[in-house]
């Protein structure tokens, strides 16, 4: 889509989750049209197919860790890029319909996963109710409102769509917890360099080699990229086949970053580029802040080194 802004979204749903939140942090997504799919697959095939523009998909969460499937499917098939990330603090609530208290919940309905992150929550507040699984917290938020379920474990967003009554927020266990999104699209130029960037790869080591993935590393380290997250998956190939998932601090318009790509490509089976694109700062922690470059590792000192080389190859005095 080069040049030309997102106007159809698609996200991984239903309605009323925390991806749709997620999706409505974006000003063109707010503007533009937003149609659920059924699974991050789905989402992402609509991209490719140009049924839509953009999807945003689940990555990874600070308690979950990586969201395997969507990892799977940026790896295979018709290669797709990362244009923007949204990290979305996640933030259940238990939500009724009107009228109900807290003392009346004997069933709650949740998500697996949203009921495991209020364990104990549930265990200090609701010792005798029932945990029913569904299958997203849109559809227990709908199940609560059709009066299936006493209440639901939801996001807010989900309760404020189906008018239900917050009997009580913040129920996490983890306060902190964050959910990290991607907004993906079809192969096109990268977003601009903003000077605190992110760029993911999916890199497949030549197995026969001993030190593939020490190598791969190094290429990185040498030119003082820093190397924020790593996951690897099965290749389905084989036992022992992997793919790593790489999040690098930096741009593929960098110099430093640019080399370092070189560098993967000369050494790697594959290289697939997934996006550079801006760092969401969702934290003023210092943890949140950028990695600077060692002493010499810079992109001006890269930029300083680069023009030296080249006047020596002109002939001129430096």
């Amino acid at each position: 889509m080069p040049g030309t802004p997102p106007t159809r979204f698609v996200y991984l749903g239903p309605e009323g989750t925390f991806a749709e939140q997620a999706l409505r942090t974006i000003p063109a997504a707010e503007r533009g049209s937003r149609t659920p799919a059924r699974s991050v697959g789905e989402a992402l095939d609509a991209v490719r197919a140009a049924e839509a523009d953009a999807a945003l998909v689940p990555l990874e969460n600070s308690i979950g860790g990586a969201v395997g499937v969507t990892l799977d499917e940026l790896a295979e098939g018709e290669p797709l890029v990362i244009t923007r990330e949204v990290i979305l603090p996640v933030e259940f609530v238990l939500a009724a319909r009107p009228g109900s208290s807290l003392a009346e919940v004997r069933c709650v309905a949740a998500h697996p996963q949203a009921s495991t992150q209020c364990r104990g929550w549930l265990r200090d507040h609701l010792p005798d109710a029932t945990v029913v699984d569904v299958l997203s917290n849109g559809a227990a938020a709908a199940g609560a409102a059709a009066g299936e379920y006493d209440a639901a474990i939801c996001a807010p967003i989900g309760a404020a769509r189906h008018r239900l009554t917050v009997l009580a927020d913040k129920i996490a266990d983890h306060p902190d917890a964050v959910t990290r999104f991607a907004l993906v699209s079809r192969p096109g130029p990268p977003p601009p360099p903003t000077g605190d960037d992110v760029t993911s790869l999916a890199v497949y080591i030549a197995h026969d080699r001993v030190g593939a993935l020490l190598s791969v590393l190094m290429e990185l380290a040498v030119r003082g990229v820093n190397l924020s997250r790593i996951e690897s998956r099965p290749t389905g190939e084989a036992l022992g086949r992997y793919v790593f998932f790489l999040d690098c601090t930096g741009h593929v318009a960098d110099a430093r970053l640019g080399e370092a790509l070189q560098g993967l490509r000369r050494i790697c089976a594959d290289v697939r580029f997934l996006g550079s694109y801006p760092r969401h700062r969702w934290s003023p922690a210092a943890s949140d802040r950028p990695v600077p470059a060692p002493a010499g590792l810079s992109d001006a000192d890269y930029a300083d080194a680069a023009a030296w080389l080249a006047r020596l190859r002109a002939g001129e005095r430096t």
